[in-house]
């Protein structure tokens, strides 16, 4: 038997062995794609009528991956088809998946890499498993909004056991193989070297019956035997566990132990359908099409990153200049990333701060066993702190992090660049200050930009690279590929006051002061708005960044776009600024903050912020939740339909995910765009227009009116 295909090669072995081999053409990796789907049927066909086959060993020519899932890039076109339409995809692919566990003769898998969702669905579907020790196994789909839809909700908890099945699918993890072994998902975990070999030998066991692959079928299709207390026990923990855990938005995890709960008293075939009706239904929710979407677009900026780094040079020796908590952050980055970094600062005081700030996040590495003291110790040592520009010269990329003053800047700037060598890039990481103007006081202006890292920097996944109006292609290539080293997640955006995030947030906070002033209660503001699915709500946000640092900024962006963002009032941040209440950093904010025994900030109710802004305040009233979101989102919308109009951001995919990144946009709304979308755009033209006499950033944008008059969307 030989069969070669786009994406699977059959080929007999001896002893009736056949082997079903997982490539698709020209990728690197294997995706249940529907090409995929349908040579697997096709496939499992000549096997089944093959009657000299004794046995089937399944395996993956990628050499890191098995299948690492449904070809998400498919959903889109399939989803709007409908439900009938989902269902009967299901049936089909349910039906190959049938087929394998059916077959006469035992199938065993050798699972090398990756298998996520549908690829370990697959492993389920075969009588034994084998895993390489360095593989994972998981059934992600949650984390997609969604619940696995090739049989994961009714063979996992048959071969695992529901409490680990509700674990597993409802958390969307990934699992070591040592894990997957202890809950029994697979049978045997061996060293790469000996991976063919092993699922060759149980593979063997179950053709001479050593192994009884029968019974284990037996189980896989029948309902799962336990009592009414069993049952109770397992899915009343196991959904109260993931209904405190995700919330009301994320709608999936729950919905997936429903299905679970419903179905495991079922045969393995009435459970299909059950799994079917569930997914068909999450499908078309606008939280799946969200994390769907986030997910192609996470995809589209990490392969434009990638073009980018691929002409970018590899940074080797890194400086930061000003140390403090942000310096410190950006060293331990680098240094914990491979790249030497030294730090200068203009006062040992600063240094000092740096190192411990550095030497904190690595002995929380050491702490929970990610690091051995003596990796941590030689990390430390590739951070070199320094008073002076000693050894500058061959230093080939500086973050400047100093404070955010634009003459200060701009004279510690010219200062680096005279001892630089002449390749080296110099990169600011100012978070308003003009890119373009800052680059005045340099004599090489091309090999400088922006690098805006987001606080805490060892945290945050998104650095923002900025473009001057004199960067060259070279310095933002370079910047680029030194995220990367870092393990962030780049987006290159055009010079604005602000650039593309801070931008976008400041219309927020200006949102958020008029509500105080109009007679809001900044906690239920607060309450509001994450309910609507942030983080924190506003008031909180201020504290934590800092309103020292938000007032300067807002001075910022109000000279920059001073028909928006000037605001005409006196403001609650203003206040809480000028009686120095900065948030967090202070103990005072808007709200108090006391440290708990491991040392983190609790927030507490604050009667004395309450009774400050009262007195700048209209006569407080109670605001409908709906009008609160909307003169909160709408200025951040509009400000965000305006840098795509002016070309800031490249595209709708990379301003959302700067967003989603850069200050924790609710991931199942899929960021400000996608929410507008799913709003429809005339309603949120309607929404603005209620409230358009209360500032100029509530005005809409003329091609948002157009866009919305036209039925377009920003996502086709």
């Amino acid at each position: 038997m030989h069969h070669q295909g786009k994406a699977i090669t059959l080929r007999a072995l001896e002893s009736g062995i056949v082997e079903l081999c997982f490539d698709r053409d020209a990728d690197a990796v294997n995706k249940f794609d529907q090409l995929t789907l349908g040579e697997l049927g096709e496939a499992l066909g000549q096997i089944a009528a093959d009657s000299g086959v004794r046995g089937l060993l399944i395996t993956s020519a990628k050499p890191e991956y098995f299948i690492v899932g449904a070809d998400i890039g498919e959903f889109g076109a399939l989803f709007r088809q409908g439900e009938a339409a989902l269902l009967q995809n299901l049936a089909r692919a349910n039906a190959i998946f049938n087929a394998l566990e059916d077959l006469a003769v035992p199938s065993v898998c050798a699972i090398n890499g990756t298998a996520l969702g549908g690829g370990l669905e697959l492993c389920l579907a075969a009588d034994a498993r084998v895993m390489s020790r360095g593989a994972r196994v998981g059934l992600p789909e949650v984390k997609l909004g969604i619940n696995p839809g090739f049989g994961g909700t009714v063979r996992l908890p048959r071969v695992i056991g529901v409490d680990n099945a509700v674990e597993w699918i409802c958390g969307g993890s990934e699992y070591k193989a040592e894990v997957a072994l202890k809950v029994g998902a697979v049978d045997a975990v061996v060293e790469p070297a000996r991976l063919r070999e092993a699922a060759l030998d149980l593979l063997c066991q179950c053709m001479d019956g050593t192994l009884d692959y029968a019974a284990r079928r037996r189980e896989k299709t029948q309902p799962v035997q336990l009592n009414d207390i069993e049952r109770m026990m397992a899915f009343m923990t196991g959904k109260s566990v993931v209904a405190a855990q995700t919330g009301p938005n994320m709608p999936a995890p729950v919905t997936a132990a429903k299905s679970m709960e419903k179905s495991v008293g079922l045969s393995r075939d009435q459970a299909l359908a059950v799994e079917a009706k569930f997914f068909a239904r999450l499908a078309l929710t606008n939280e799946a099409d969200s994390l769907i979407g986030l997910f192609l677009n996470e995809q589209a900026v990490s392969k434009k990153a990638r073009e980018w780094e691929s002409a970018g040079r590899k940074v080797t020796h890194a400086a930061v200049l000003g140390a403090g908590t942000m310096g410190g952050g950006v060293a331990y980055q680098s240094a914990s990333c491979g790249v030497p970094i030294v730090m200068k600062d203009i006062a040992e005081k600063g240094l000092e701060i740096g190192m411990r700030e550095a030497g904190k996040l690595l002995s929380g590495q050491v702490s929970r066993g990610r690091m051995t003291p003596e990796a941590m110790a030689g990390v430390l040592r590739t951070i070199r702190p320094t008073l002076d520009y000693t050894g500058f010269g061959a230093v080939d990329f500086v973050v400047e992090a100093v404070v955010e003053n634009e003459n200060v800047k701009k004279r510690v700037l010219a200062e680096c660049e005279a001892v630089l060598g002449s390749d080296a890039v110099l990169a600011s990481n100012t978070s308003t200050i003009s890119i373009t103007r800052l680059a005045q006081a340099l004599a090489r202006p091309a090999n400088f930009c922006g690098m805006h890292f987001f606080n805490p920097v060892h945290r945050m996944p998104l650095v923002e690279v900025i473009r001057g109006e004199h960067s060259s292609d070279a310095a933002i290539a370079t910047t680029v590929a030194y995220a990367r080293q870092l393990k962030k997640t780049p987006i290159v955006v055009r010079d604005c006051p602000g650039f593309l995030v801070n931008r976008v947030l400041f219309p927020y906070f200006g949102a958020f002061n008029a509500l105080l002033r109009d007679g809001a209660d900044f906690r239920q503001v607060d309450r509001v708005m994450q309910k609507f699915g942030w983080p924190m709500g506003p008031a909180h946000l201020l504290d934590v960044v800092g309103i020292d640092v938000a007032h300067h900024a807002a001075g910022v962006m109000a000279e920059g776009f001073p028909e928006r963002m000037q605001i005409g009032f006196r403001t609650a941040v203003e206040l809480m600024f000028e009686a120095g209440r900065f948030g967090q950093k202070t103990g005072a904010g808007f709200y108090r903050y006391e440290q708990d025994k491991r040392g983190k900030p609790v927030k507490t109710p604050d009667p004395e912020a309450q009774r400050m802004i009262a007195g700048i305040s209209a006569a407080p009233r109670e605001f409908e939740e709906q009008e609160i979101v909307e003169r909160m989102m709408v200025p951040m919308c509009n400000e965000l339909v305006r840098c795509l109009d002016e070309n800031i951001v490249d595209s709708a995919g990379e301003a959302d995910m700067a967003l989603v990144m850069g200050i924790g946009f609710p991931v199942f709304r899929g960021g400000a765009l996608r929410y507008m979308d799913h709003m429809g755009l005339a309603e949120f033209c309607a929404a603005a227009d209620r409230h358009a006499g209360i500032a100029a950033v509530y005005g809409v944008p003329e091609s948002l009116r157009a866009r919305a008059r036209d039925g377009r969307r920003f996502y086709s």
